[in-house]
């Protein structure tokens, strides 16, 4: 339908953030936090392909998950330093895809719908990236924390993943890579192209602290 659709699951850090706890393997609902998503895209038949990049001290975790749950589809790959880094690596092992979806390991809550949703849009656009408005006001901060300016919430969205591409642009636009970024569609606008947002789900959230973790028990009991 699509053509070779490859997933990047980045799940690399180090859960600095979550005191001492690998949050990437907390249960949620029975289950690892980072199976939620890779069962998602084993399970896609838009799917072909699964590089599922972790850091060093994960990576033979990240093998045994993969041989208990059968990810057929999925290739384990180190990760970088940064979360740029890992990105690159993981789509180093990308073959022969036309189309890569990018996808952080800590948002357990990826649904199918917001793959085909992206992958819709990509065939026309060539970058597409998930989406919801922000609710509520948003202050720039100057010097000091004096609000420097008050943004029309109208227009702001909150980005989150996936965000999927074409496989040549974004392959293209991390060989080119010169800053840090810290979202995947920042490297593709800076090289000019444009990159459309779609509808993405307040539920996907990505689990950073100790308190996303308690609101992720919650969604992850009514999924």
């Amino acid at each position: 339908m699509f053509g070779k659709v490859g997933v990047v699951i980045v799940a690399a850090g180090t859960s600095q953030r979550m005191t001492g706890i690998n949050k990437l393997f907390v249960p949620l609902k029975g289950k690892p936090l980072l199976a939620w998503a890779v069962d998602t895209c084993q399970g896609s038949n838009l799917v072909q392909q699964i590089v599922l990049v972790l850091s060093d001290k994960d990576l033979a975790r990240g093998q045994k998950l993969k041989e208990e749950r059968g990810w057929s589809k999925v290739i384990l790959c180190p990760g970088g330093a940064r979360r740029q880094d890992s990105v690159g690596e993981g789509l180093r092992h990308m073959k022969g895809c036309d189309w890569v979806v990018i996808h952080d390991g800590a948002r357990p809550f990826l649904t199918p719908d917001l793959i085909e949703d992206g992958l819709k849009i990509v065939e026309e656009i060539g970058a597409a990236v998930a989406a919801v408005p922000v609710k509520d006001t948003i202050k720039l901060a100057a010097d000091g924390r004096l609000i420097g300016e008050t943004l029309q919430r109208d227009r702001l969205w909150a980005a989150q993943t996936p965000q999927i591409f074409n496989f040549d642009m974004i392959t293209r636009a991390y060989d080119n890579l010169a800053a840090e970024v810290t979202d995947d569609a920042t490297t593709v606008e800076r090289l000019g192209y444009k990159v459309q947002l779609y509808m993405g789900d307040y539920r996907n959230i990505k689990v950073t602290t100790a308190e996303d973790l308690t609101l992720a028990r919650i969604i992850a009991k009514n999924m």
